[in-house]
């Protein structure tokens, strides 16, 4: 049997292909988003894939963020059996990419930390009814890339940066100023990945006592508004995510200083998904 898994972003999708001999193969295309792409452009991007595979594929298991409920499920599902009409499709969201990805047929908390936020409690199976809504960056998405960088860029137009990091800044992003930062963020598309652009910033001076609490801050309020709300006290705290990678260490002392444990981190979900639909 050949089975596709995927993992796919706004950016990029990457594909896993066992194939009946085990061997694996990796094809990395275009992002699909059901929730951004008609049909005719997500078929466009699988026909890439298609052609990249030697032989009938028998199953696909994809997961992405705009995968938001059962018409887009439904979507996904239509466009591959258009392109691959022998497989059995299966499309699910990101948040039960992060579960399985990171607690397997186990229970536990699961998060994604990355350009965005989200946390669940996975029983093994599925995800619990009662997750906290993530809210996005204006209204939630505590510890972002999002709205770290909004944290970032509200300090810089407020001048709240201390004067040798607004220098930093200032050389580092020339163009960037208040009228900038307005069109990127109110009047084009994709506001959340511009904020999230600024983390590598934040990661460089992460040393400097005003970043560094900016940042502490803001994992805090991840985990005191979303999973202080979970059982932590039984279960760790699992989380996927380009944030959560990069600033494990800084996550994982807000996390114990809030009597929670840090269990699994992963930069992203597609090697646990791997491992998760070997088994």
């Amino acid at each position: 049997m050949r089975t596709i898994i995927a993992d796919s972003g706004a950016t990029k999708a990457d594909w896993r292909v066992v194939h009946p001999d085990g061997t694996i193969q990796t094809v990395v295309t275009e992002g699909i988003n059901p929730v951004l792409l008609s049909q005719e452009q997500i078929c466009t991007i699988l026909q890439i894939l298609y052609d990249s595979i030697e032989g009938k594929v028998d199953e696909i298991h994809f997961y992405a963020a705009g995968v938001t409920g059962p018409q887009m499920e439904n979507m996904m599902i239509e466009c591959f059996a258009k392109s691959f009409p022998q497989a059995n499709a299966f499309a699910y969201s990101d948040m039960v990419a992060a579960s399985r990805s990171l607690c397997g047929n186990h229970s536990g908390i699961a998060c994604i930390m990355g350009t965005g936020s989200n946390s669940c409690f996975y029983d093994g199976t599925s995800m619990a009814p009662d997750k906290v809504p993530a809210g996005g960056f204006i209204i939630g998405d505590e510890g972002s890339g999002a709205v770290l960088g909004r944290k970032l860029l509200s300090d810089f137009i407020k001048r709240q940066l201390p004067k040798e990091i607004e220098q930093s800044f200032k050389t580092l992003f020339p163009d960037v100023n208040v009228d900038f930062i307005i069109q990127k963020v109110y009047r084009e598309p994709k506001p959340s990945r511009f904020l999230a652009s600024f983390s590598p910033f934040l990661n460089d001076n992460r040393n400097h006592p005003h970043i560094n609490n900016l940042l502490r801050t803001s994992f805090a309020e991840f985990f005191s508004r979303n999973i202080s709300q979970y059982d932590f006290t039984r279960y760790p705290v699992n989380i996927v995510g380009s944030i959560a990678f990069f600033y494990s260490d800084l996550i994982t002392e807000e996390a114990q200083k809030q009597g929670m444990t840090i269990g699994t981190i992963l930069q992203g979900p597609i090697e646990g998904l791997l491992k998760y639909h070997l088994k």
